[in-house]
């Protein structure tokens, strides 16, 4: 199937650049809409969680961002009624490109969660404005049959910005987190029979080379470690294992993600009034709650079961003290080689690291040996041999090289858009003899007099309530430890995994429902969709209780869900589309997407305090059950059975 041809005859209104194909500029267009989208909502998360912010303040505070996309149906009139929707369209992408390049530079300053929270909250403005232009163009200049046709295509652009976002730019800022920092130290870790069996671990006895004067380098003992092959039963590895994780607990090396508590003391009325309000909330609300969840849905904590085999230590120190405040995390795993990074080669499975695959160093504790055990599997009886390594990456200098190439990469489309993009002759300002405000209040009157605007609100609101909270759990699930409940992936798998793969498999489902409702018509497919939508999701609840060590299976599962998602978002946005059509569609489309990022902003702020108090196991249960609200809203809702079909 074609979309019909769009190119119109030349006139004195219409000029050549009114008369390019859609291939010129949509694909484009929304690759651009979908690149600021997916940095402040999705990569922003990944990037806060590898700088040491928890789960609770990750959800709480980038939901919040969500606000710029909330309210704007507050100024949508004002891009309805002033200017072109090309003129906004290009001045907001310069805009946005230079937000991106002012939060690359706030990373790397002492209150960065702040100033990059505060940069991404302006820049989300001039992306959510962008957003009501570039939607506004779409629909001016395209039928409804040629809509429907090309809103799976649309989606693909944009969820390939979401690729690029999320995936590829997630993959080089850890390829950078592992390659900018201190110079990575091999360690050769050999099974030898015959080799001497450790019967105790005795760091305080283990002197670390330091060196002032010289540039900070990782110091690391053994340089080579050779381990016994023999029998050592589960108790006396899990007696050495416990000895090394106390003392790394007890010097300061194992460091979980902060929390930003509130000052117990504000200063100036606005102050004291929050805090009263935070106090009386906590009292009343939150407090009572925690300890119900607490009662009946306690966190379940998995350690490594206690395992038989010989178990060594390679200790790691710093040459000299990091400066004052600062910090240098050190990460420790086996050198792993082609497909085996993905999950396409087993590797060697007869060595592990049980304990110290990431240490951090301060000024205080930088000169003493920090412990990092290898477990041989009991089932080695030859010699057998890997490489271990130990590195530092500098992660914000990582992430502000990562956006200074998002803000590049951005501003080469703004530019190309102020070229191409065409000139229709039916954009311009939609205004009438009311006068401005007259018109803006007559335009927002009018969507909420539309008929059936409650259940349309309601759906809205609801169809990815489940959604909104997932989202904002999925990449801290992937990269927290087993220990923690999640998969252990690092920065570059989770970018693979959920970024790389995950979207494109939705952009699969998302192609797959344009094209079908397209050929059936919405109301045909939506029952279909709407169990794409929900099901699928099963997926992480199966992850979060087999925690699968095999990377190829974590994509499998995140691909399954993500493809589901894709096909049922299509029904979501045919039917905002739907409900929007009149002579107020660029506003009244806007309303609606403000009351769909307000569906997902209000549950995503709680998600991870969610998902921090239960669990991720709880946690993904109780998502699934969520979904019930938005299933039974997708049943009652009333669409016209042609409203997508080619008529004619």
């Amino acid at each position: 199937m074609k979309p019909a041809d769009t190119t119109a005859p030349a006139t004195p209104e219409t000029p050549a650049a009114a008369r390019r194909t859609p291939w010129f500029w949509v694909p484009s267009l929304y690759f651009s809409q979908g690149i600021p989208y997916v940095i402040v909502m999705t990569m922003s998360v990944v990037m806060y969680k590898r700088l040491g912010i928890s789960n609770t303040d990750i959800a709480l505070y980038t939901s919040w961002l969500y606000l710029p996309w909330v309210i704007k149906p507050l100024w949508s009139p004002l891009v309805d009624i002033t200017r072109t929707k090309r003129f906004w369209v290009v001045s907001m992408q310069f805009l946005v490109s230079f937000g991106l390049a002012l939060v690359a530079f706030s990373i790397r300053g002492p209150e960065f969660f702040k100033w990059s929270l505060f940069l991404f909250w302006i820049m989300a403005f001039a992306s959510a404005t962008h957003d009501i232009a570039a939607d506004g163009f779409y629909m001016l200049s395209m039928s409804k049959h040629e809509q429907a046709w090309w809103v799976g295509l649309r989606s693909t652009f944009y969820r390939t910005a979401m690729i690029v976002g999320s995936g590829l730019l997630v993959v080089l800022a850890g390829s950078l987190e592992g390659g900018n920092g201190l110079t990575q130290v091999a360690i050769p870790v050999a099974a030898r029979p015959g080799a001497p069996m450790q019967e105790t671990f005795q760091p305080a006895t283990i002197q670390m080379a330091a060196d002032a004067s010289g540039p900070m380098r990782l110091v690391v003992q053994p340089e080579r470690l050779d381990l016994g092959v023999g029998d050592r039963s589960a108790a006396e590895s899990a007696v050495l294992l416990e000895q090394a994780k106390a003392w790394n607990r007890d010097n300061g090396f194992l460091k979980t993600a902060t929390i930003a508590r509130p000052r117990d003391e504000a200063s100036g009325w606005g102050g004291r009034f929050s805090a009263w309000i935070g106090k009386a909330w906590s009292r009343a609300v939150s407090d009572p709650l925690e300890r119900q969840l607490r009662a009946h849905f306690p966190r379940e904590t998995k350690t490594r079961a206690p395992a038989a085999g010989n178990v060594g230590a390679v200790y790691i120190s710093l040459s000299r003290a990091p400066a004052a405040g600062g910090e240098v995390v050190v990460t420790f795993d086996r050198q792993k080689r082609g497909l085996e990074y993905i999950g396409l080669a087993k590797g060697d499975k007869g060595f592990r690291v049980m304990e110290g695959e990431r240490l951090v160093f301060t000024p205080e504790n930088w000169n003493r040996p920090a412990m990092a055990v290898i477990q041989l599997d009991p089932k080695l009886k030859g010699e057998a041999g890997v490489t271990f390594q130990a590195g530092s990456g500098n992660i914000p200098l990582a992430w502000c090289i990562t956006l200074f190439v998002v803000a590049g990469l951005f501003l080469a489309f703004s530019c190309w858009h102020a070229v191409v993009l065409p000139r229709p002759a039916n954009d311009g300002p939609n205004i009438t003899n009311k006068g401005f405000v007259g018109e803006f209040f007559s335009t927002l009157g009018s969507f909420f007099r539309k008929p059936g605007v409650g259940m349309t609100l309601a759906f809205i609101l609801l169809y990815r309530f489940d959604e909104a909270q997932l989202v904002k759990v999925i990449s801290p699930f992937l990269l927290d430890g087993v220990e923690a409940g999640g998969l252990g992936l690092t920065t570059s798998q989770v970018g693979l995994a959920y970024g790389t793969f995950g979207i494109l498999a939705l952009t699969c489902g998302g192609l797959l429902g344009g094209f079908l409702a397209a050929r059936h018509g919405l109301k045909r497919m939506l029952p279909f969709m709407v169990c794409a939508m929900y099901l699928p999701k099963l997926a992480f609840v199966a992850l979060s209780f087999l925690q699968p060590e095999n990377f190829l299976a974590v994509c499998a599962a995140v691909a399954v869900e993500q493809l589901g998602y894709g096909f049922g978002f299509t029904a979501f946005m045919l039917y905002m589309l739907y409900f929007a059509d009149g002579p107020h569609k660029t506003a009244h489309y806007a309303i609606c997407t403000g009351f769909m990022a307000l569906g997902m902003m209000l549950p995503g702020m709680w998600s991870g305090w969610l998902a921090d108090l239960i669990g991720y196991k709880h946690f993904f249960v109780w998502v699934i059950c969520s979904a019930l609200p938005g299933f039974i809203l997708a049943m009652r809702v009333k669409v016209d059975p042609q409203f997508g079909r080619k008529t004619g």
